[in-house]
């Protein structure tokens, strides 16, 4: 099973942000609760419409898309 069983864009929904399915659970805000330090039992807990299969499906949408797009990160230094 591919990120696509899990994830979609619905014009009516938030916008048409990446969503899990059935949900109004944004990749956007659940990729955001990983960098803030969440783990993924705590968003299981948090979130029980969730699974694990869904949260790996949110990272390989993000890591498709990241792969897809030319990022600039800008100079540090």
């Amino acid at each position: 099973m591919g990120w696509r069983d899990h994830i979609h864009s619905d014009p009516e929904i938030l916008s048409g942000k990446p969503v899990v399915k059935g949900t109004r659970l944004s990749v956007e805000f659940l990729l955001g609760l990983f960098a803030a330090g969440w783990t993924e039992e705590q968003v299981l807990e948090n979130y029980p419409t969730l699974d694990a299969e869904t949260i790996r499906a949110v990272f390989a949408f993000a890591a498709e898309h990241v792969r897809e797009e030319s990022v600039s990160l800008g100079s540090h230094g």
